[in-house]
């Protein structure tokens, strides 16, 4: 079942899990950036953000903050079988989204599963540097996860172990070979399903100092299932399933969504904008007559 998470129940699984799909949504911690960025001019926080996103627009015609001042607000995990089966998403210390907890959770979590394998899209650049330094920030001690002395390639923070994690925006484009305009929201809308809808990442800051944690999180929800069904995929270039054992898979989850909607709002809007995979192997391929 999708089930929300508590205190211990990130640990209660009943079968395999062999792989932690996830994703983060963030916020700048305006505290620091008024200590480190704006030292004696005592800022307050909001001011600070706000400041340092217009210094950013300035520069660089961005003005989303670096990972390095952010803070986790929302944690979602899918937990996935050995046979590619989705059995479960939590969302880390919810209702209460507190950031020291919910690093916790995360690298317990992990290391309570025996290690399994982290999939992310474009995980390597954001959500995995960001929950590291959140453990350097919150004191969590995680010596598996940074066991620097192992042999380079067998470190679990080694960009080539596909053991440790799988990022698919590096297996798109063959470890950052190629540039893929368009991110996850064109690689759900190949296989038919909503990609972003009604909140971007850009708009996570205003939405929390506005007071929405529970729509910020139920956003992060739909770029779970987004990152999912493009997991499946993925499985499926590598040989690792067949088509109809992906589109089986897809069909579970749909069905789980659907016993769920009731619960988190997400779910209905991702199903109402929901799109089977148009699958050109079952169309006619007679030739059109001249």
């Amino acid at each position: 079942m999708i089930a929300l998470l508590g205190t211990d129940n990130f640990y209660m699984a009943t079968s395999e899990v062999r792989y932690l799909l996830f994703d983060i949504e963030s916020i700048a911690d305006g505290n620091l950036i008024a200590k480190t960025r704006y030292a004696g001019e005592k800022l307050d926080a909001e001011v600070a953000v706000r400041r340092f996103r217009q210094d950013l627009m300035l520069e660089s015609g961005r003005d989303f903050i670096p990972y390095t001042y952010h803070l986790p607000i929302a944690v979602v995990v899918a937990k996935i079988d050995s046979d590619l089966r989705l059995r479960e998403i939590v969302s880390l210390d919810q209702p209460n989204h507190r950031p020291a907890v919910i690093t916790k959770h995360f690298w317990t979590g992990w290391e309570k599963y025996g290690h399994p394998t982290f999939v992310t899209f474009n995980g390597r650049s954001f959500d995995l540097p960001l929950m590291e330094l959140s453990a350097f920030r919150f004191g969590v001690s995680v010596p598996t996860w940074f066991h620097a002395s192992e042999r380079s390639y067998q470190q679990f923070r080694n960009r080539y172990n596909v053991q440790a994690h799988i990022d698919l925006h590096e297996m798109l484009t063959n470890f950052g070979s190629t540039w893929f305009r368009g991110g996850l929201n064109l690689a759900a809308s190949l296989l038919g399903k909503p990609g972003k809808m009604d909140i971007q990442g850009d708009m996570v800051q205003d939405l929390y100092q506005a007071g929405k944690v529970v729509e910020i999180n139920e956003y992060c929800r739909c770029d779970v299932l987004d990152t999912y069904f493009v997991f499946l995929r993925w499985n499926l270039l590598c040989g690792k399933i067949s088509l109809d054992q992906e589109q089986e898979l897809v069909g579970h989850v749909k069905t789980m969504l659907e016993q769920e909607a009731h619960i988190h709002s997400a779910y209905k809007s991702y199903l109402d904008r929901w799109g089977d995979w148009n699958n050109p192997w079952q169309k006619d391929h007679t030739p059109s007559p001249s």
